[in-house]
């Protein structure tokens, strides 16, 4: 036995020592090294910009002795252009690689496969980074990373700042290939994804519908979540006996969803809401899903992104469909100040077989800033409630299996952990056995999180041992040079514009009059505001818009008096055409606008913009539509801002809509658009169609808003939905005005109607 491990050695020493270092510095040479790479060798890419190149490696090294790609300095390789990485070997590491600023056209930016024949197994992504890499049309779907094969690793990498549609990075179920693959995922950060406006915002996705009867067995383990946004699925698991485990979730609006395929197990994890709305935990459908040891803090979602949501199922559903909820386990997970529980989500007329022999046991939840602890949508009798603790002071009334009782509450860091002082539910042989087979710790007969250690661990790894080392995990923005401008002349205007495209720009203006004989394209961050408080007269005539935002920048327009009798085009002010991916920003603040004959702003097709603050406003003596959001119209779900306030404005004598917002098509994966419409003062407002007119949108707040002599005999605000939404009409008072259409999603109380 000792010859054969000194043969071993010798072996390998051997393989050592003719193993070489080679230092490449252009694409040609990259290429001729992978052709000739043997087991051991070290590929070092020369520092600099390597633009619009497509990396293709397939050499094969061994366990023993892999071959490695590597940066010359970690981060200072830097990819830019259209560029990708395809590996379609067996044990190669790639190491240090930056890929910012470019694009990868429908194609992922890492692909472990070169083509259909070559998969990459065995190989690694380490201290990589993605930032930025995005499509220049927003509606341009690509993946960032695509898994394929087996065995694969991706650790210690960054990305972040995703903003065109496709998932962040899926694991891909295509063929036998690439199914039971073991991939590890893990010590990444995932960061910064802003609501995407739409679906195929998920950051991590493990299958599709279409495979989702397939075992996948990813671990995504020991990573850093942080405002992942970018839709209602954080991260998405179509596919069975898949491991999220020891990760945290910070400041995400989403959930983990175990959407399709059996078995997965959800352990381990801190999911850090911290207040913020939207921000959820797991939602459970399909088979034997296990969700144990969990911390959930202060997390405010509500339905499909609540704390739990454990949905309602279709009647002999297809795979892809939803499948009943049947043998869960939920236990041992604590809840500190979380929005309520939401059992049998999702029923309807569809979605009507309610979950069964699911265990929902040994539970902390502690509440003292709600009055419910959980919400019930269907029958919950096949649910087994048990050993589960509850803050005394709860007023609901509990199910049978939740017990009223004092509970401890220990400062643990920045978090606050709520300790059992009584025991729960013994926990049974059976499940026991099944828990030592796929559970990393136990089920306890101690309710909630036991251990605090453990807790402490996900939060120390997120924050020293997540992403690359040499990158830092937090989003950084180009800080721009802010220039103040004074324009007397529509020239002076003009040129500041033109000059100074890579500063924030201030432009004030000073005369009466300003004739304007093209548009004013903002093409930077800028903000326009008058020196005085005197009327200023507009003249212009365009076909389309007077003012136009391109994408990427945040306009203001604050303290003007404009005049817009003298304006002729189709809005006064358009959102980008061009369906970048880039999202902008707008307020307008402190203004009085009159007289104007056409759409005040349009939200063009296939733009975002991630909030329009409207506030503090007068317009009068305007016609047309006053705020246009309803030009995506595809049915895809798609719809042009995330937030909308419009707020403490004044609306007099105003001919046609004052809001008309679309979201088509029953796509239920986004989270927006989110409109707050309120302490409006509207008089004598007049439309032939609805004065406000929401189609889809997901959540409004109609508040405090006083209507006078509006839409008389008409329809004042009409809601349309065709998916779940959630729309308050509070504290209106209405006097001589028309009529509010509502429908069963309205939450309508303490209007006055005079």
């Amino acid at each position: 036995m000792r010859k054969i491990f000194l043969l071993q050695v010798s072996i390998l020493f051997s393989i050592l020592c003719h193993a070489s270092t080679i230092i490449v510095k252009n694409a040609e040479e990259l290429k001729k090294a992978n052709a000739a790479a043997k087991p051991g060798d070290q590929i070092i890419l020369q520092n600099g910009t390597w633009n619009n190149i497509t990396i293709k490696l397939n050499c094969n090294g061994t366990k023993e002795l892999p071959i490695t790609f590597k940066a010359q300095t970690p981060g200072q390789v830097i990819i830019t252009g259209n560029s990708k990485l395809l590996i379609g070997g067996n044990y190669i590491i790639v190491d240090g690689l930056y890929f910012t600023k470019g694009y990868a056209g429908d194609d992922a930016i890492i692909k472990f496969r070169v083509n259909d024949k070559e998969l990459a197994n065995y190989c690694r992504v380490t201290n990589t980074v993605i930032n930025d890499f995005n499509n220049p049309k927003r509606l341009d779907e690509n993946y960032w990373v695509a898994l394929y094969g087996k065995h694969n690793q991706i650790d210690h990498c960054s990305f972040q700042n995703k903003k065109n549609m496709g998932v962040m990075m899926a694991v891909i179920l295509d063929d036998e290939r690439s199914r039971e693959n073991f991939h590890s995922i893990n010590n990444n950060y995932f960061g910064f994804r802003t609501p995407l406006a739409s679906n195929t915002g998920e950051t991590l996705r493990v299958g599709v519908s279409q495979h989702c009867e397939f075992n996948s067995n990813t671990q995504i383990t020991d990573n850093f979540f942080e405002h992942c946004d970018g839709e209602t699925e954080i991260i998405s698991l179509k596919s069975g006996s898949n491991v999220i485990r020891n990760n945290l979730f910070k400041e995400c609006s989403g959930a983990v969803v175990l959407r399709h395929g059996d078995n997965n197990t959800v352990e381990g994890n801190v999911f850090l809401g911290n207040n913020k709305p939207g921000t959820g935990g797991v939602r459970i459908i399909n088979k034997g899903q296990w969700v144990v040891n969990n911390l959930f803090y202060e997390c405010r979602g509500r339905d499909f992104r609540s704390p739990i949501a454990i949905m309602n199922g279709v009647p002999n559903s297809p795979a892809n469909r939803y499948v009943e909820v049947t043998d869960a386990v939920i236990a041992n997970n604590s809840f500190y100040n979380c929005t309520p529980l939401s059992f049998c989500d999702g029923s309807d007329k569809e979605r009507s077989v309610t979950p069964s022999n699911v265990a929902f046991i040994n539970n902390i939840y502690f509440n003292n800033t709600d009055n419910i602890a959980y919400i019930k949508h269907d029958d919950i009798s096949r649910i087994r409630f048990a050993g589960n603790i509850i803050n005394d002071a709860m007023p609901q009334t509990m199910p049978d299996g939740f017990n009223k009782s004092t509970i401890n509450i220990q400062k643990n860091g920045a978090a606050m952990i709520p300790v059992s002082t009584t025991i729960g539910i013994g926990i049974s042989d059976s499940l026991k056995a099944i828990g030592y087979s796929r559970l990393a710790g136990k089920l306890s007969a101690t309710p909630g999180v036991t251990d605090l250690a453990k807790f402490n661990q996900v939060i120390a790894n997120a924050e020293t041992k997540c992403g690359a080392s040499w990158f830092g995990n937090s989003f950084i923005t180009e800080e721009q040079t802010r220039i103040r401008v004074t324009c007397k002349t529509s020239d002076d205007v003009y040129k500041a514009l033109q000059e100074n495209t890579s500063s924030s720009l201030e432009i004030i203006l000073t005369r009466k009059k300003y004739q304007f004989p093209t548009p004013l394209i903002l093409n930077t961050n800028v903000t326009i505001s008058a020196r005085s408080r005197r009327t200023i007269k507009f003249n212009a005539a365009f076909d389309d818009f007077l003012f136009y935002i391109t994408a990427g920048n945040n306009i203001t327009l604050k303290k003007l008096r404009i005049d817009m009798d003298d304006v002729e085009s189709k809005s006064f002010i358009s959102s980008d055409t061009s369906g970048s991916s880039n999202h902008s920003n707008l307020s307008i603040t402190d203004c009085y606008f009159k007289r104007g004959k056409m759409q005040f702003f349009t939200a063009a097709k296939t733009t975002v913009l991630d909030s329009i603050i409207i506030t503090n406003n007068t317009f009068t003596d305007n016609k047309g539509l006053l705020f246009n959001f309803s030009n995506e119209l595809d049915k895809k779900g798609y719809y042009n801002v995330e937030k909308l306030v419009i707020a403490n404005n004044m609306i007099t004598t105003h001919k046609g809509q004052i809001l008309a917002m679309q979201r088509t098509g029953n796509d239920e994966s986004t989270m927006g658009p989110n409109l707050n419409f309120t302490s409006n003062k509207l008089t004598d407002c007049k439309s032939d169609a609805p004065l406000i007119h929401l189609y889809g949108t997901q959540v409004s707040a109609i508040a405090n808003n006083n209507f006078t002599n509006c839409n008389t005999g008409k329809t004042l605000i009409l809601f349309e939905d065709i998916v779940r939404a959630a729309h308050l009409l509070k504290n209106n008072l209405f006097t001589n005005s028309g009529k509010s259409e509502l429908n069963e999603f309205v939450e309508s109380k303490d209007n006055v109607v005079k």
